[in-house]
């Protein structure tokens, strides 16, 4: 639809700068540093692998089952919305859960249901892009997408770091604030959006059983093309969060002179500023060079700059290392994105769209398993950090797989010409 440009873009994606911020918040700077107010610092990333584990894997099944209930959904305010304001509605009793009952089963619970109600929301939120949004300009809006979600982690990196001190790390100011930003940009989407309305006489009961096996067939009508690409996503991702799950331990390991929270928040947002401009930049150029060569050259730039950090041994290193990583993270995420959406049938959309979190919940939790190596490894021979080298050498390599996969996906000219059942 034509219509949905400059502003009208901004609203359909405004909700993920609340969605980010309150994930980046959480991820990397209240959870890390309200955790060691109950677990020893030895297996401090043991359990904050453990403890995000968990929320995670339920993120991977909720999201795509949310979006394949909102392709079916019948109402007349639109088909994604309703379950978007559920969803965000939850999150904001989970939240509040978190940041004022205080003590390790508040924070796992909460986190827990915080990851269910938000993924009940993010799978319809997916949806919106391809069902609103011509192909000419997919690789813009979701480009403008991946980097408003780049904006709301840089509003965490420059908040967060002054609403929870490492001395004294109580979440309360902070989950506020969360809050307050969150049912901001949600509602600029939620009120803003006008989608058709989808008012057919078809009830909207839905026969559970029928859509599990719907969901989760790994025979969809994507075919091996489809799953490729999120096999692609899925070992990108892995590496990249290797690296951010437990930036902030990472810091504090190897750079002690720097407080914790507020270097791993400009470390961050060093980082995400660097993204931003590359993905703008690539989503631009994806549309008239094509997503799967720069997906490519992602794979490569993000493995060199995984191998750079094993060596970053002041804080100068650590933010141009880092720097390079935010140029391929940025091209991989505008471009993958962007070819998600050129490959999902327009029926089908909120399915095949939630089926990317399989790569991104999944991907992940998985990282999350890497924090107990990294405690063995690193308590195996104390201040070597052969744990922290291990886990950038394994980012490497699994980004290296991700350009892999790639290789015999066509781009999307080539993929429109024939539909995907053929392959």
């Amino acid at each position: 639809m034509n219509r949905w440009r400059g502003w009208h873009l901004f609203v359909i994606n405004a909700y993920w700068i609340g969605l980010s911020f309150m994930w980046n918040s959480l991820h990397v700077t209240i959870l890390p540093a309200v955790l060691l107010n109950y677990v020893p610092e030895t297996r401090k990333n043991t359990w904050l692998g453990l403890l995000t584990f968990f929320g995670l894997i339920l993120a991977m099944l909720i999201q795509p089952l949310s979006g394949a209930v909102s392709d079916h959904w019948r109402a007349r305010i639109g088909r994604r919305r309703p379950l978007m304001w559920l969803g965000t509605s939850g999150d904001i009793l989970f939240l509040t859960l978190m940041g004022f009952v205080g003590g390790l089963p508040a924070l796992f619970v909460g986190y827990i249901g915080l990851q269910t109600t938000s993924n009940i929301a993010h799978g319809p939120a997916q949806g919106l892009l391809p069902d609103l949004v011509s192909a000419d300009k997919m690789g813009l809006a979701s480009g403008i997408k991946i980097a408003l979600d780049m904006a709301g982690i840089i509003l965490s990196s420059l908040l967060m770091g002054f609403l929870i001190k490492s001395e004294n790390p109580d979440p309360s100011l902070s989950i506020s604030v969360i809050i307050g930003v969150l049912i901001l940009f949600s509602l600029i989407t939620l009120i803003g959006t006008k989608e058709e309305p989808s008012t057919a006489r078809e009830s909207n009961h839905i026969n559970p059983k029928k859509l599990i096996q719907q969901v989760f067939d790994f025979h969809i009508e994507g075919d091996h093309f489809y799953w490729q690409l999120i096999l692609s996503r899925f070992f990108y991702l892995v590496g990249i969060y290797g690296f951010q799950s437990f930036a902030q331990y990472f810091i504090r390991d190897k750079f002690p002179e720097q407080d914790p929270i507020l270097f791993t928040q400009f470390v961050m947002g060093c980082f995400v500023t660097v993204l931003i401009i590359f993905t703008l930049l690539a989503g631009v150029l994806s549309d008239r060079f094509g997503r799967k060569n720069l997906q490519i050259i992602s794979s490569f730039i993000g493995a060199l700059a995984a191998i750079l950090l094993i060596f970053a041994d002041s804080p100068a290193q650590l933010l141009a290392y880092g720097s390079v990583m935010g140029v391929g993270l940025g091209t991989f995420m505008s471009t993958n994105w962007a070819l998600a959406n050129d490959m999902a049938p327009k029926g089908d959309a909120g399915k095949y769209m939630g089926l990317t979190n399989l790569a991104t919940a999944g991907s992940a939790a998985i990282a999350r398993l890497e924090g107990p190596m990294t405690d063995t490894l690193n308590n195996a021979a104390p201040g070597e950090w052969w744990g922290w080298t291990a886990l950038f050498i394994i980012s490497a390599l699994l980004m290296m797989v991700s350009a892999l996969f790639l290789r015999k996906i066509p781009e999307p000219s080539k993929a429109a010409s024939q539909p995907l059942t053929s392959v």
